[in-house]
């Protein structure tokens, strides 16, 4: 069996999630060709470790993932004999084609149930729920980043997908120091979903907490407001954002906590990254990150009730101690990639 992965900005992974999981499956014996867009690599290699490599000149990612992923499903069909593994379900109106014109087999990870983020228009949700039903429908097999994702996949279409989530070790660079920083650590992309504002609110409230927040503040307006207005407090750090993983590292392992405020998706990669930082989580409160963390974080519902977990929370030690187990159990990249491996040879 021959895979060609489809759906990633490409490799080396330079971007997010599911281009941290591609790298991480590699080398594999089963993967023989990677879709990529050039507007993110300076250099084209013809292959990494071991796999070869396509490019495009579209964009991975926006509404360009669209005819992105179409490309490559239709390349992957005339020009390979190759099996599919699509990440996400921007193309999967091509799987149906795919699917009629050939035997193979086609794996999708669905990710998180993108139709339901408030980023998203009307259309573009009623588009991407679409494109789910059929990824579902068409798909030999389907993957969930998450329990509560494959809950909805079961509950919705009557099919029940393999729950594969992300592994996290690779965030760790070294030794984590003995001594912490007083300071909280967020890191995440900034929209509303996130609960960038709730989180920034609950922190201007209580001086003596300072917070880290790493985003992409100046890519959308919501970001640049929110920039404005949370900015000149003394104990709020507003960070543009960090790919370097020895850098990150630096603020991760000195962090005394993590604020996860994602609401929407499947399983985060940088909830589950900062699990092996072992130290206290403080999640919203909703299925995906109860899924995730096994109910043992502290859960907050609005910046009222953060600012309260704040001020009165002496469990950090214990929680520290479960996402740390928790992690190793379940978010290493050698066990995730023996599952993906495991269904290659299903």
């Amino acid at each position: 069996m021959s895979i060609s992965i489809i759906g990633t900005v490409g490799v080396p992974a330079c971007y997010g999630g599911f281009e941290s999981l591609v790298e991480n499956l590699l080398p594999s014996e089963k993967i023989d060709l990677i879709y990529c867009t050039r507007k993110v690599y300076e250099d084209e290699f013809t292959e990494y470790k071991g796999s070869r490599l396509k490019y495009w000149s579209l964009n991975a990612n926006g509404v360009q993932s669209i005819p992105y992923d179409v490309a490559s499903v239709i390349h992957s069909l005339l020009f390979t004999k190759n099996d599919l593994l699509i990440l996400g379900v921007s193309g999967a109106i091509a799987i149906p084609i795919f699917k009629f014109f050939s035997k193979r087999k086609v794996i999708t990870n669905i990710d998180g149930l993108e139709w339901k983020r408030a980023k998203w228009g009307k259309a573009a949700q009623c588009f991407l729920k679409f494109s789910e039903k059929i990824a579902v429908k068409f798909s030999d097999k389907v993957i969930a980043d998450n329990a509560a994702i494959a809950e909805h996949v079961l509950a919705a279409y009557k099919k029940s997908p393999e729950v594969i989530a992300y592994g996290g070790d690779h965030a760790l660079r070294s030794t984590l120091p003995t001594e912490k920083n007083n300071f909280s650590l967020a890191l995440c992309r900034i929209e509303p979903e996130n609960n960038v504002k709730m989180v920034l609110a609950a922190y201007a409230q209580t001086p003596e907490h300072p917070l880290k927040f790493i985003g992409n503040w100046n890519n959308s307006e919501f970001g640049k407001e929110l920039k404005k207005d949370y900015d000149n407090f003394s104990n709020i750090e507003l960070i543009d954002p960090i790919y370097d993983l020895d850098e990150l590292f630096q603020l991760r392992s000195n962090a005394v906590r993590y604020i996860h405020g994602h609401s929407a998706g499947g399983t985060n990669p940088s909830l589950v990254e900062m699990m092996f930082f072992d130290l206290p989580i403080y999640c919203f409160d909703c299925n995906y990150n109860r899924a995730s963390t096994e109910d043992k974080a502290m859960y907050f519902s609005s910046s009222e009730h953060l600012l309260q977990l704040l001020n009165t929370s002496n469990e950090g030690s214990s929680i520290s101690d479960e996402m740390l187990e928790i992690a190793r159990r379940r978010y290493t990249w050698v066990i995730v990639k023996q599952q993906y491996e495991n269904l290659f040879n299903d």
